[in-house]
């Protein structure tokens, strides 16, 4: 089994999702990483383009601290669209991925950035499997054999855009990954003074570590990570993280 977690900036699969990517690892599955964007907006002191090297490098230390492949697609922060190219560029991932379970943004989030990362994420999960889906890729990778099951992340503060809370289907028992999730965030070093200044968190780590607490709280473990699954029409329904993880896995 193959899962693909695909977040918007550097540092989002570390935020919300690296728990349960880690313990469906230990559980023999292949795991890898994907980066919509550049992250050439998360700096009040560099240029895009020191930025955008300097969050490539720290992505690229994560990853490497879960072991796994990184994919990364060099979209412009805070002009991630959902057009043809960009669905091609994310199709063309999937399908080298080959994924059995793909993770994601949730549709409704508190920037769009997100929001269309998970609508070109859904997109591609759909179009991956389509043969006359060209992405003009220069090695273009096979059309995969069926759409992935996808499950999208919780938001931070597990609330939508409108401040609205978000119930997940399923919360992930991540508490013996809390500390490789802590250390893969914190190669992320660029984005405590970022956040600082643009969002008003300090010590984004500990941030990270409430979210995950107070998910897990409300639900009688001590961190946690939350998924709700696309179970739309022509998408898999059943929840085969529930079933990989089992006892760390709880449906709701």
């Amino acid at each position: 089994m193959k899962v693909l977690a695909i977040g918007c900036h550097p540092d989002d699969v570390e935020f919300f999702m690296a728990g349960t990517v880690a313990l469906l690892k230990d559980k023999g599955w292949e795991v890898a990483i994907g980066v919509m964007a550049k992250g050439d907006k998360g700096s009040m002191e560099l240029s895009r383009r020191d930025i955008a090297k300097v969050r490539h490098g720290e992505a690229l230390k994560g990853a490497d601290l879960l072991g796994c492949e990184i994919y990364f697609m060099g979209q412009d922060d805070l002009q991630v669209n959902v057009d043809p190219r960009t669905r091609q560029i994310v199709t063309e991932v999937v399908r080298k991925a080959k994924p059995d379970v793909v993770m994601t943004h949730p549709p409704s989030d508190y920037m769009t950035d997100h929001e269309f990362t998970s609508r070109l994420v859904r997109d591609a999960c759909f179009c991956a499997s389509c043969p006359n889906f060209e992405t003009d890729d220069a090695n273009p990778a096979e059309p995969t054999g069926g759409i992935p099951t996808l499950y999208y992340c919780m938001p931070p503060e597990g609330i939508d855009l409108l401040g609205r809370p978000i119930d997940p289907h399923m919360v992930v028992d991540i508490t013996t990954k809390i500390d490789l999730k802590r250390d893969m965030l914190a190669c992320h070093a660029s984005q405590r003074d970022w956040l600082r200044a643009q969002h008003g968190v300090d010590q984004y780590l500990i941030e990270m570590e409430e979210w995950a607490k107070k998910l897990g709280t409300d639900h009688g473990i001590f961190f946690a990570e939350g998924f709700c699954q696309h179970r739309g029409h022509a998408f898999p329904r059943e929840n085969v993280i529930a079933k990989a993880l089992g006892d760390l896995a709880k449906e709701l």
